[in-house]
């Protein structure tokens, strides 16, 4: 960050502060079990309490923070089994996704994949990983938005917020791989083929669960992935 404070900063501060305390949550500055408090929060930011105190709601609403009456708000813990649970649910997802995106696929949204491949690829082989991160994220959410369907869209954004914090903590050992993938499912989109496209989707979720499960010390429940 600059030295700029955010209250020196003419924006929605709410939705600033959420930002900041999520981009910290999922680069893991703040670490899962940190307890939360309101006044250094503010101090750190230079903000009032009233931001923080909205930002930690929104943030315990979105799953990142739980807040316990009386002992206030920690970082929450993101466990095997709701890892297990949310990558059962984005091979669902995605895959709904990689296929529509073939089927509705356009100059434009190819362009647009290519160029997030570019800079993750520049940021993978740089080290840089809180931008292969970002950009992994930002990636998933061009193949949402190719797919040009509403109800889908509202359904990953979240997910893959979700997702992102899984990935921070493998994104040194999958930051390659993920790359390669993401260019082979780019490919199929690309070429219309809607059968692959789901596929490579499919494939790219159940090499990134083996990872996270690896990272954890534990063995997938589905020997197929």
């Amino acid at each position: 960050m600059t030295d700029l404070t955010l209250g020196a900063a003419h924006r929605t501060l709410r939705d600033e502060v959420t930002k900041e305390l999520r981009r910290r949550i999922l680069s893991g500055e703040l670490a899962q079990g940190a307890r939360l408090v309101e006044d250094r929060l503010a101090a750190a930011l230079g903000v009032s309490r009233n931001p923080v105190r909205e930002s930690i709601r929104v943030l315990a609403a979105e799953g990142f923070v739980q807040v316990v009456p009386r002992l206030g708000a920690t970082v929450a813990s993101l466990s095997a089994a709701e890892g297990e649970e949310l990558f059962d649910v984005r091979m669902a997802i995605e895959g709904l996704a990689a296929r529509l995106a073939a089927r509705k696929r356009s100059p434009a949204a190819a362009e647009r994949l290519r160029r997030v491949l570019e800079q993750a690829k520049e940021a993978v082989d740089n080290g840089r990983l809180e931008e292969v991160a970002d950009l992994n994220t930002a990636f998933h959410l061009a193949v949402g938005d190719a797919a040009g369907n509403s109800y889908l869209s509202l359904m990953m954004k979240p997910m893959l917020q979700r997702a992102q914090w899984v990935f921070s903590q493998t994104a040194a050992a999958r930051g390659p791989h993920s790359w390669t993938e993401h260019l082979s499912l780019c490919e199929a989109i690309a070429a219309g083929d809607e059968a692959e496209a789901e596929a490579r989707a499919v494939a790219h979720v159940a090499a990134a669960r083996r990872s996270f499960l690896a990272a954890i010390g534990r063995t997938a429940k589905h020997p197929n992935d």
